[in-house]
């Protein structure tokens, strides 16, 4: 287990310096973040105002529900792809560009909406699951499948925007590989969430404390310090999924491909992937 940590910080290490080197990845995160906030605003201010909800009208909230889910879950995917996309180009010595990441996303946009209606079936039940009233076992059984449901689909984006699979075929793969890579791909997901969970909070607490100092100067200047340490935490979340999703490139890459791509040669993950048979 331990050599398996050190392959995963290594991994997540070289994982950042290709964000480093390619920094226009870190669009993908801000475009998708965009259109998810307008996304949102087309479905909350029409229910708000028509009433929707007004009647407790079960049946059309579950509708729309599911169509949110969705709509959201096809924007992420789809930016998640695009991100993948170039980072694999890079992973394999080339450059990439925002344009090569949207036309790789865009040529496998039908079998990303196929996964995106699954994962929205699958989050509205595990959702359902977790925020079961006065039952705690099944909220625990939502919680450790939503786990597992992580974990097998990590590899999913970039099986999807590789190989020319369809979604039920690329989360059996993503499957498939988990059993070659648990180790690396669960310490990546709780490593990766820990580390910028822990850097979440600290400039939360650094900016609850430098609101207050601006206050007791001016109310202006403690609005404008809020707003710079909101955009501070808002790029942190972006850093985080960008990294994220170079970091599934990557572990995908050695997985299938078993060799070091740029910037990984000098890492023990080298060598520690056979190639698919």
């Amino acid at each position: 287990m331990f050599e398996r940590f050190t392959r995963s910080w290594e991994l997540a290490k070289a994982s950042a310096s290709v964000i480093q080197a390619d920094k226009e990845l870190l669009l993908f995160p801000v475009m998708s973040g965009i259109v998810t906030m307008v996304l949102l605003a087309t479905f909350v201010l029409p229910i708000y105002m028509l009433g929707m909800f007004a009647n407790g009208n079960e049946v059309v909230g579950a509708i729309l529900a599911f169509i949110f889910y969705f709509t959201s879950y096809s924007v992420t995917f789809f930016f998640n792809s695009a991100l993948v996309a170039a980072a694999l180009i890079r992973l394999e010595g080339g450059d990439p560009t925002v344009a090569d990441g949207l036309n790789a996303a865009k040529a496998r946009i039908v079998p990303i909406l196929g996964y995106a209606a699954i994962a929205a079936t699958v989050g509205m039940i595990l959702n359902g699951l977790r925020n079961k009233d006065n039952n705690l076992l099944v909220r625990m059984i939502g919680a450790g499948l939503g786990v597992a449901w992580t974990l097998s689909t990590f590899l999913v984006v970039p099986v999807l925007v590789n190989e020319n699979v369809g979604p039920i075929d690329a989360i059996k793969e993503s499957v498939k590989l988990l059993k070659r890579t648990w180790g690396e791909n669960a310490i990546g997901n709780v490593g990766i969430g820990m580390v910028f969970g822990v850097i979440f909070l600290c400039a939360v607490l650094v900016g609850v404390v430098l609101v207050l100092g601006a206050a007791s100067f001016s109310p202006t200047l403690a609005f404008v310090v809020g707003a710079l340490v909101v955009l501070a935490l808002v790029f942190l979340g972006i850093v985080q999924t960008a990294l994220s999703s170079v970091y599934s490139a990557a572990l995908y890459r050695f997985a299938t491909v078993g060799e070091a791509p740029a910037g990984f040669e000098n890492t023990a993950i080298a060598t520690a992937f056979a190639p698919r048979r």
